[in-house]
């Protein structure tokens, strides 16, 4: 199976590039200066120059707080791009696999959110991924969003890096703890969409919306502590914050835990221990 990778720059889209062919995919890895997909035109060459059998859109804007001000340029790649990346797959008859996150919900539930509980973002991040979603839907019956939370890897910026750099570099760091949420490695979403991909290749494959995030769910403060006990050496001391002492640009929601439930039971596809991630290697280099 040919499979295009819009994103191929991104933390899931670099893992997917590297294990795509030990799966037995061909693939074909673009970055944003190779596909912008937000432009019409350009979508359309490179779908009908490749013709894959398959379009994974691992391509986001996932700056949180910047997407506060540059909301133009998040609502292009997040919600309109995601529309005509399904509207020109539907042309062509071309499933698409597509990569949403927990920021759709609002964290008030008391628990982890299911596929069907009702989205309400409180930040414009999560309300241009919730509207690219739509879009996805409303153009194209074959389609299959992932919903993944809190991605880490060795590629690109995230929690881990960040927090294994400053543990380095200063004597105590604050940690928000009252935020939930469920750390997912970039590797295993890699893995499992390979893993749909193929059983989309054996009509082995129900469309639809599902949850995959790492386990246990915890709060930023306990995932920081995780990451630093392995840092060898001399480390920050970690404080317990809340929300209220670390004010951002865009506002979190207390509780984005997603229940992956629906994913195992239809697809026999379990969460990762996102623990076992953090000695991937690369991930905690100086």
């Amino acid at each position: 199976m040919k499979i295009l990778i819009t994103g191929a720059n991104g933390q899931v889209g670099r893992e997917l590039a590297l294990r795509a062919a030990a799966r037995g995919f061909a693939a074909i890895a673009m970055t944003r200066s190779e596909l912008d997909i937000g432009e019409r035109d350009a979508v359309a060459r490179q779908l009908d120059r490749h013709a894959p059998e398959l379009l994974i859109n691992a391509a986001a804007y996932t700056a949180v707080d910047r997407a506060e001000q540059d909301v133009a340029t998040c609502e292009r790649i997040n919600r309109d791009a995601s529309g005509l990346l399904a509207e020109a797959c539907a042309a062509r008859g071309i499933p698409l696999f597509h990569l949403s996150t927990d920021y759709v919900f609002d964290g008030r539930l008391g628990r982890p959110y299911r596929e069907e509980d009702p989205p309400h973002p409180v930040n414009r991040y999560g309300q241009s991924k919730w509207a690219g979603e739509r879009r996805v839907r409303e153009h194209l019956d074959r389609h299959l969003i992932l919903r993944v939370a809190w991605v880490f890897g060795p590629h690109g910026n995230n929690f881990v890096k960040t927090i294994a750099r400053l543990a380095r570099e200063r004597e105590e760091l604050g940690i928000v703890a009252d935020q939930l949420g469920s750390p997912t490695p970039a590797g295993a979403i890699a893995d499992t969409l390979l893993e749909l991909a193929r059983r989309l290749q054996v009509g082995e494959l129900p469309w639809g919306t599902y949850h995959y995030a790492g386990t246990p769910d915890t709060s930023w403060y306990d995932f920081a502590r995780a990451i630093v006990a392995r840092l060898p050496g001399k480390t920050a001391r970690l404080n317990p914050i809340t929300t209220a002492d670390y004010p951002t640009p865009a506002p979190r929601a207390a509780n984005t835990r997603l229940d992956c439930a629906r994913i195992a039971r239809t697809l026999g596809i379990p969460r990762p221990a996102w623990a076992d991630a953090l000695s991937e290697p690369g991930l905690l280099d100086p």
